[in-house]
């Protein structure tokens, strides 16, 4: 045992040390590991000798049981870490998912239908739904997936969209919520700027177009990756920007379009962060409307937003946390009564203005009309 020391060898104590660090860290498959392995084909994979059919279809599909069979293969012989993380395989999953998720004090439940109640994030571990992010910023995009082969839409992103940090499945159904970690969270307070927040909410329409997600998904609740009732395939520990995942959308076609928001539909029914966006601009069309009606009455003015925006809220199928409605009528007031020119200007200035902008558009509409009264005379004359 002396000369093993002296050369070098370490001794069992030491190795017994390593190899339960080994176990207890988190073991990565890179891929310089992944060349030159020989792996089943993709019949023999999905079939496994067996025909395809019903529930089997949804579940033991190509990529699922590709990646299962990576897990089998490797997790013997990974050590340690590499160069580029391709997936993780843990036995600690909450090594994973805390870092990432941000609430500290997280509206949690089991049963929606019961409601659900803030918590600690020690109680919330054991629920089975908690609030994706904390109420002032967000760092998590999620994606309500209700389709049996969620997990395979989520996983497919080539020339799609980018790969999630982590899907969680629901085993009975196969629905899934698929999750994004961003590098760089954005804020959703009253102090907020409104375009990231609008940038934002297209990419998470973007990501839910190339899943096909639900519609209706507020973003608010996601299903707890650390509960036994859910099965959660964690995929990689790499965070993403908005411009990252914004470039894979485009390269897929999955991107809206600019005005994307100002469409019918979306003005009607809007949904996820695009019901922030929605709210703050129908609220702040009508408060620059209702700046004559409170001139000198700071305080009135902020009352009538506020009740304004709770009203459009309201009308809302999944309505806004009331915090977040109360920030976006105090951002529009705090706007309104420091950078507003109409405001600052006061009511003598706006009635002029008001005079001279009417006259011009009385001039206009007169030269309009009677331009076409002369082509309508000059149609008759002809005949």
């Amino acid at each position: 045992m002396r000369e093993d020391q002296e050369h070098g060898e370490p001794s069992n104590q030491e190795a017994r040390v390593r190899r339960r660090r080994a176990r207890a860290s988190p073991r990565t498959v890179t891929r310089d590991r992944l060349q030159g392995v020989r792996l089943p084909d993709r019949e023999g994979l999905a079939t496994r000798g067996r025909p395809i059919g019903g529930r089997e279809r949804n579940y033991l599909t190509w990529f699922t049981t590709y990646f299962k069979h990576l897990r089998r293969v490797y997790q013997a012989r990974c050590r340690g870490s590499g160069n580029v993380p391709c997936m993780v395989l843990t036995d600690a999953p909450e090594q994973l998912w805390l870092p990432l998720w941000a609430p500290r004090w997280p509206l949690a439940g089991d049963d929606l239908a019961a409601g659900v109640y803030r918590m600690s994030r020690e109680q919330a571990c054991g629920r089975r739904y908690v609030e994706a992010n904390p109420q002032a910023v967000s760092n998590l995009l999620v994606v309500d997936c209700d389709h049996p082969d969620a997990v395979l839409r989520a996983v497919s992103s080539r020339r799609s969209h980018a790969l999630p940090n982590a899907v969680v499945e629901n085993p009975r159904n196969g629905h899934a919520h698929a999750v994004w970690a961003l590098s760089a969270p954005f804020p959703r307070t009253e102090y907020a700027r409104r375009k990231p927040l609008a940038y934002a909410a297209a990419v998470t329409e973007g990501l839910r177009r190339a899943l096909d997600g639900d519609r209706g998904y507020s973003g608010l609740l996601t299903k707890n990756p650390l509960h036994d009732t859910w099965r959660t395939e964690w995929l990689h520990t790499d965070t993403f920007s908005l411009d990252q995942l914004a470039q894979a959308l485009d390269e897929g076609g999955n991107m809206p379009p600019a005005r994307w928001r100002q469409q019918k539909a979306r003005k009607a029914n809007p949904e996820g962060l695009g019901r922030n966006c929605a709210l703050f601009d129908s609220a702040r069309r009508w408060a620059y409307r209702a700046i004559p009606n409170h001139w000198g009455d700071p305080d009135g003015l902020a009352a009538a937003i506020l009740a304004e925006v709770q009203a459009l809220n309201n009308d809302f199928s999944e309505p806004l946390p009331a915090s977040e409605a109360r920030a976006i009528a105090a951002s529009i007031t705090r706007w309104i009564l420091t950078r507003s020119r109409m405001w600052a200007d006061g009511p003598v200035v706006y009635e002029a203005t008001f005079s001279t902008i009417q006259s011009a558009r009385g001039l206009k509409s007169g030269v309009q009309r009677r331009a076409a009264h002369e082509q309508i005379i000059d149609a008759a004359r002809r005949q």
